[in-house]
């Protein structure tokens, strides 16, 4: 079973032109055409975009038949936070509190996918299920600060949602990282059993670039994984409309699900 996931910050669907277009955004998602997107910067009810529902707009124009928001920022009229939309089941789903302090609110936002193909000993009794693939994806957006990202990756992975999951359980954990420099990798994913799918190259300390859209100088969406699956391809949207829809790039990963 093959599928592709894409992280994208979309910054409320504001480009860089500074209009709010959720066109462009469901035209560079319609064009990757994903299996899962993950997407930050998600407003709901804010007057800045129109008061819409964003992750619901975005669901409906592209028929993703399931979705899961969590709400981390809110507003003085509306809100903003992740969502995660999906061609397939949605079995579970819940917000984590990643705040630190005083600082800005964040989150990262749990679901259990099920993926058609193969038979899963975690599978549920249920006919639905029965042959399904069971993926737990996060999708988090992170501080500012260095310190504050060590600290929300930490508790992130010291969570039963993670703790509970064996190393024959699929997890993937991607979004907007922040992460310039590439830190995280090496003192919280790697040490955790976790591969990044969005480096520039095998083994290679640095990610693909996304952002600015622009003209992009850092890495900062990054898609990592743990467990039976397999990496096929990964990769930035070279659209022209991408580098104006948003201050972030998308970035997309193939992968293929393989038994433990």
């Amino acid at each position: 079973m093959k599928f592709r996931i894409l992280t994208y910050n979309i910054h409320k669907a504001i480009g860089l032109d500074r209009k709010f277009r959720p066109d462009r955004i469901v035209a560079i998602l319609r064009h990757h055409d994903a299996d899962i997107v993950l997407l930050q910067e998600v407003d709901r009810g804010a007057p800045r975009s129109n008061h819409l529902d964003l992750a619901s707009h975005i669901a409906r124009a592209l028929q993703y038949e399931y979705r899961a928001v969590g709400m981390n920022v809110f507003l003085k009229k509306g809100k903003y936070g992740n969502a995660t939309l999906s061609r397939f089941p949605i079995d579970r789903q819940r917000n984590i509190d990643l705040t630190i302090g005083w600082r800005k609110r964040r989150g990262a936002q749990h679901t259990t996918i099920h993926l058609p193909g193969l038979n899963s000993a975690h599978a549920k009794s249920d006919a639905s299920k029965a042959t399904s693939t069971p993926v737990d994806i996060f999708n988090l957006h992170l501080g500012l600060s260095a310190t504050e990202r060590r600290e929300q990756i930490r508790r992130l992975l010291d969570t039963k949602d993670i703790g509970s999951l064996t190393d024959d359980c699929r997890c993937i954990i991607a979004g907007d990282m922040n992460d310039w420099r590439g830190v995280l990798k090496r003192q919280r994913f790697a040490p955790a059993g976790f591969q990044c799918a969005t480096n520039r190259r095998p083994g290679s300390r640095w990610s693909i670039k996304t952002f600015p859209a622009i003209a992009p100088t850092g890495g900062l969406d990054k898609i990592f994984y743990r467990g039976p699956l397999t990496l096929v391809h990964a990769y930035r949207s070279r659209l022209k409309l991408a580098m104006s829809a948003s201050d972030h790039l998308p970035v997309i990963a193939d992968f293929e699900c393989g038994r433990f």
